[in-house]
């Protein structure tokens, strides 16, 4: 029985965040997020602690000590904040957050909302990611930019909602990264050109 809830609630999840996904342009992300649940080293944990109001990540992190399906689960999804901790550039320095790419920042911001929704049910309020975001707020390793932008979409989300925020970040955040990309790739394959036709004069 406990199998088929964990299905059923992962799934409900996934279909949500594709959803939101495919609302703000993010078709692939959409369709490839969270695939890792289902894979035997994630679901089985997901069966046995299976809560229904919570991760069964806790639960087998309360039991064992440490969870295993998370470990697995943070180092194969680029939406989590966790995925990206690494040494900083000073070799002394101790394990950091680096910058997340803009595109998995909103995929986690919208994963948080997804979570929400499946966890409080009927009860959910916009308002909900928000409160746990800052529930934790000065534990995250989370690179300042990348808390930052994660801050503010929650923060509108809660006093504008979701329509409005979707439109934003679909033709604010993730066009104005888009368009950056770009301008950066063109002065790469300019100055790639440059350097060639000067290969090319002295050959």
């Amino acid at each position: 029985m406990k199998a088929v809830q964990h299905f059923c609630t992962i799934t409900r999840h996934k279909i949500l965040v594709m959803k939101e996904c495919f609302q703000v342009g993010l078709y692939k992300q959409g369709l490839l997020h969270d695939l890792s649940k289902y894979s035997w080293t994630e679901f089985r944990v997901g069966c046995k602690y299976y809560q229904g109001d919570r991760s069964p990540n806790n639960a087998e992190r309360e039991k064992t000590g440490c969870s295993l399906a998370w470990l697995h689960h943070k180092g194969r999804n680029k939406h989590h904040y966790e995925y990206w901790i690494d040494y900083g550039d000073n070799k002394d320095a101790a394990m950091t957050g680096m910058k997340m790419p803009v595109r998995y920042v909103v995929e986690m911001f919208l994963d948080r909302i997804a979570a929400s929704k499946i966890y409080k049910g009927a009860a959910y309020r916009d308002t909900d990611p928000l409160a746990y975001f800052l529930g934790g707020k000065g534990q995250y390793l989370m690179h300042p930019e990348t808390e930052e932008l994660l801050e503010k979409l929650l923060r509108m989300l809660a006093e504008k909602g979701e329509e409005e925020t979707f439109r934003y970040v679909r033709h604010d955040i993730l066009r104005r990264d888009k368009n950056k990309k770009a301008s950066v790739e063109g002065i790469e394959t300019t100055t790639d050109a440059k350097i060639r036709d000067e290969q090319s004069s002295h050959a």
